[in-house]
């Protein structure tokens, strides 16, 4: 008989108020180990709020969560969780290649540039070593962002519109990545207006209206 697979992020009663008013909650839900789990919702549903809150970048005013069985904080998320958000955090002036190594420093986990390479020709960026992200379309921004995730060997993945100004070889790149990582017994939480989103293996779908699922 097949075991119940793992919660990697469990929530219970998670609820969010901005200036006293509701954003969303209260929520119960759970990512499990092997699955991406897409929200969909319009604009002012609460995606992207609930997104920070499960990143630890905006403080829950109610309910809990746990990632890998220990309460959610700041130390634990950045052990465990990589988070790929609408700001993509790079140094315009920087390439292709010192922003992936700069990035990899601050998680305390140094890269070889025969990795980082790999990283950008993986995400269709080889020959962008040396081009400052400031000079980049919106498209290989995202791109870039895409390699900085693949280099953090983090269980579960953030994804704030991963889709967001990527043409259709670079949303099946998105699919591809999403469907290896839960193969690979990592689980994805993913914001998205479900126009192309569609990694392969076990996929879960929660509408998010008004703050509610």
């Amino acid at each position: 008989m097949d075991s119940a697979p793992a919660a990697l992020l469990v929530a219970r009663g998670l609820t969010y108020h901005r200036n006293q008013d509701p954003i969303f909650g209260p929520l119960d839900l759970h990512v499990d180990a092997g699955e991406a789990v897409l929200v969909r919702g319009g604009n002012g549903a609460g995606k992207t709020t609930l997104l920070k809150v499960l990143a630890g970048l905006l403080e829950a005013t109610g309910g809990s969560a746990t990632l890998l069985g220990a309460p959610v904080d700041t130390d634990h998320l950045a052990r465990h969780c990589a988070y790929l958000g609408h700001r993509l955090g790079h140094k315009a002036e920087l390439g292709g290649l010192d922003n992936l190594r700069y990035a990899a420093t601050l998680q305390g986990r140094p890269r070889t540039d025969a990795d980082l390479e790999a990283a950008l020709a993986a995400v269709g960026l080889a020959g962008y070593e040396d081009t400052p992200a400031g000079r980049m379309s919106a498209g290989q921004n995202k791109r870039l962002a895409l390699a900085r995730l693949s280099l953090h060997p983090a269980k579960l993945w953030l994804m704030d519109e991963p889709y967001a100004n990527l043409d259709l070889d670079g949303i099946a790149l998105v699919d591809r990545m999403v469907g290896a990582h839960t193969a690979a017994g990592g689980a994805a939480f993913i914001t998205t207006h479900g126009a192309y989103a569609a990694p392969p293996g076990r996929v879960r779908v929660i509408e998010l209206h008004g703050g509610r699922a």
